[in-house]
């Protein structure tokens, strides 16, 4: 025998004892081919008469029906595929992505399925960062504070950089001319990714497919049906509900195009002012950088995630975005403290201050915190949905006659 013959007679034997008919070979057991004994009921207890047996040991399993697999069955698996699958993929495609290439987003979507932690993780803190910055902000009296809290909350998917130059940042927050920048900003993160009649019927679609597999496993015995009609699978992708819901609701500005375009037709509009001199724009000024600019680490390796908008990366944008905030947030209660009603006070004003706090260090106050709420509600998600998919295979009787293992 050659080579390539002994090679295709050894799948060829593999194909034979990989098809087995667990339902023939439970019924010779019953007949008594295999003996009297090996035979229990569904919970493993040995029972006296053979012909009652509803399951068989794994030794008698071994013996009677080999070790290999039942045949593939299309139409189990189409089933399944079609109530759940299909579902779940058109709620993937309602997510949020916005980063500048298709490869990207592909990833994202990826990253998304394959760790439903870290795409909670990111929508929670998210969320609890909404709320820090509205809380951090409410005692700031200063005409510009609206408008720092809606520019800073919509750059939350963005590689935000804020200066510490006391006088672009002070410039920025005090000066009237600047107002034209705070408005461009606003304006240019006013767009809106939300609910649309392709999102409702996805997010419908999985829901009363859900709502259908459970009422379908309570008719007749459950014990014998239940994993007949997808709970587990149910289960397993269930987490992605509140996640697409969660972002579909909370809008976020993660299209990485209109990010940079608002950001650069905002600075153009900027003005800053030197030691003794008239503001002037800071385009003018030679060498100078912006008080608010967008990161491009074109060649970091280690950063690189940080500058894709996609909302399943905010996680590595958490602690640096939270230090700019605390940034803007201390200069503006600074400069909130003076009562300026001129444009001399105000440039004097810009040209004297100085953050004579102590430093703010690498940790902003209140990451922590945030940290592990949101890394709680993610676990929490992750496992009230994966692990009842879990328990439920692992706790369902085998189906029909099949024999358990």
């Amino acid at each position: 025998m050659t080579d390539a013959s002994f090679i295709l007679a050894l799948f060829g034997a593999q194909g034979v004892n990989a098809s087995v008919n667990f339902q023939n070979c439970l019924q010779d057991v019953r007949n008594g081919v295999w003996g009297s004994i090996g035979g229990t009921d569904n919970t493993g207890h040995p029972i006296s008469n053979i012909s009652d047996a509803t399951a068989i040991t794994y030794d008698l399993c071994l013996t009677a029906c080999g070790s290999g697999a039942e045949p593939f069955q299309w139409g189990t698996f189409s089933q399944q595929f079609g109530s759940w699958l299909l579902p779940s993929l058109a709620l993937v495609s309602q997510l949020p992505f916005g980063t500048h290439n298709i490869l990207q987003n592909l990833l994202s979507v990826l990253l998304t399925l394959g760790s439903p932690t870290l795409a909670a993780f990111s929508l929670a803190v998210t969320v609890l960062n909404g709320r820090w910055i509205a809380r951090r902000f409410r005692r700031i009296q200063s005409p510009n504070t609206r408008n720092a809290v809606k520019a800073l909350s919509s750059l939350q998917q963005a590689p935000l950089i804020v200066t510490k130059d006391a006088y672009l940042l002070t410039s920025l927050l005090v000066l009237p001319e600047n107002e034209t920048w705070w408005n461009e900003l606003v304006v240019g993160l006013d767009y809106t990714y939300t609910w649309t009649i392709s999102a409702v019927a996805s997010v419908v679609w999985v829901v009363i497919a859900y709502v259908f597999t459970v009422i379908d496993s309570l008719q007749g015995d459950i014990t014998e049906a239940i994993s007949a009609h997808g709970q587990g699978i149910g289960s397993l992708w269930l987490w992605l509900l509140p996640i697409v819901t969660g972002w579909l609701q909370l809008s976020p500005k993660c299209d990485s195009q209109r990010l940079h375009e608002a950001m650069k037709q905002a600075n153009a509009q900027a003005y800053t002012v030197l030691e003794g001199s008239e503001p002037v724009l800071v385009l003018d000024v030679r060498g100078a950088e912006h008080a608010f600019s967008l990161a491009t680490y074109e060649y970091d390796a280690v950063r690189c995630d940080e500058l894709c908008t996609a909302t399943i990366y905010n996680y590595t944008r958490f602690l640096p975005w939270a230090q700019s905030v605390e940034i803007v947030a201390r200069t503006l209660e600074a400069v909130s403290l003076y009562s300026s009603d001129s444009i001399t006070e105000e440039k004097m004003l810009v040209a004297e201050y100085r953050p004579k706090e102590a430093p703010i260090g690498r940790w902003a106050p209140g990451v922590w915190s945030r940290f592990f709420v949101a890394s709680s509600i993610a676990l929490s998600l992750q496992w009230g949905t994966t692990g009842a998919a879990i328990m439920i295979n692992y706790y369902t009787p085998t189906v029909g006659e099949l024999p358990t293992h």
